[in-house]
């Protein structure tokens, strides 16, 4: 968390970290970004990042990560860039999000990078730095007239569906099936509904007549359990394709199936690829080249934790005066054993 403050200190959920490496540290990283010489010796940018929360244990975008590990990317991202970066937290909170921006108006930074969920607060902010003339780019939750950066939630949902039925079209061919949706499935949210149509999309492609369920845990993975085993047990002769919201609802729902002792008429697609579903070599997460007995067949990834390299190029585009695209979206993949370690190398592999 971060401490509150009163003037003249800075406000309440700021930090700044400025990267200035060595020259020759900046041109051999720029080469990994795809940059320059010219680029690395070009003047440096002051972009301004002002994260939805930082608060630990809070999850963002209907998956497993963090702020602070979307946080973490600018800053790790920011060292391949001719960047300085200012953080700030907008704490989830308009009075906040709005002191951050007059924050970043007062420093004459050179961008504004916003993430905050509250519609009229981003149009305040975006007409307050239009008027200080300083670009905005969003992510996630659009600010008028600005460049967003967003996940695509019915692609996502797509990919898993579609792995879902093409797995019960080879594995469980003329039996019958059951797909099941499950997770936070009633949030009053645009891309909950836009990941579940997504899935139901996937589904359908391969079985266009297959009965669809929706197993709605309001948001709490340990209800899971309970919804799930009610549902296995009223359908004894069903093979089940599980679409998991989230992963953390995945790994719930995989251990009803197991209670029930159902795990073999069962397969399972996630949302997010966070670090509870993979991990270290020696971790034996779900989805691992050595656990080749998991009916979780791999987890959409979401790459949250990976933000900050694909906004700050963006960023730095626009203050060059290169056109970018209004709409910016995620790169989605089904995440398998296959090649987690490719996607995402185990920290203690040597």
């Amino acid at each position: 968390m971060l401490t509150a403050v009163t003037p003249p200190a800075p406000p309440r959920g700021r930090r700044r970290f400025a990267f200035a490496p060595a020259l020759l540290a900046l041109l051999a990283a720029s080469a990994s970004v795809g940059l320059t010489a010219s680029d690395a010796l070009e003047r440096r940018y002051t972009i301004a990042f002002a994260n939805l929360t930082d608060e630990p244990g809070v999850t963002l975008e209907g998956t497993g990560f963090t702020g602070r590990e979307v946080r973490d990317s600018f800053v790790l991202a920011a060292r391949l860039l001719p960047v300085d970066l200012v953080l700030y937290d907008n704490r989830r909170d308009p009075r906040t999000a709005l002191a951050n921006a007059a924050d970043a108006i007062r420093r004459k930074v050179d961008l504004y990078i916003q993430y905050h969920h509250d519609a009229t607060t981003n149009a305040e902010v975006g007409v307050r730095l239009h008027a200080a003339n300083i670009p905005v780019l969003a992510i996630t939750f659009p600010v008028p007239d600005a460049p967003l950066y967003t996940a695509d939630n019915r692609a996502a949902g797509r990919i898993a569906g579609e792995a879902l039925g093409e797995f019960g079209a080879r594995a469980w061919r003329n039996q019958p099936l059951l797909a099941i949706i499950v997770g936070n499935v009633g949030a009053r949210d645009d891309r909950v509904p836009e990941r579940v149509q997504g899935a139901v999309d996937g589904l359908k492609r391969q079985h266009p007549a297959i009965r669809v369920v929706t197993v709605d845990s309001q948001g709490n993975p340990a209800r899971v359990g309970e919804l799930i085993g009610r549902l296995v047990a009223s359908q004894p002769g069903k093979k089940l394709l599980i679409a998991a919201l989230d992963d953390a609802s995945a790994l719930a729902a995989k251990s009803a199936l197991e209670a029930a002792g159902r795990l073999s008429d069962g397969a399972i697609v996630s949302h997010g690829a966070d670090r509870s579903i993979h991990g270290g070599v020696s971790e034996r997460k779900e989805i691992d080249p050595s656990n080749r007995g998991s009916i979780v067949i791999g987890s959409v990834a979401f790459y949250l934790d990976r933000y900050g390299y694909d906004v700050l190029p963006l960023a730095v585009r626009m203050l060059r005066g290169e056109p970018i695209p209004p709409r910016t979206v995620t790169r989605h993949k089904l995440i398998t054993a296959a090649d987690v370690f490719v996607e995402y190398p185990p920290y203690d592999m040597n």
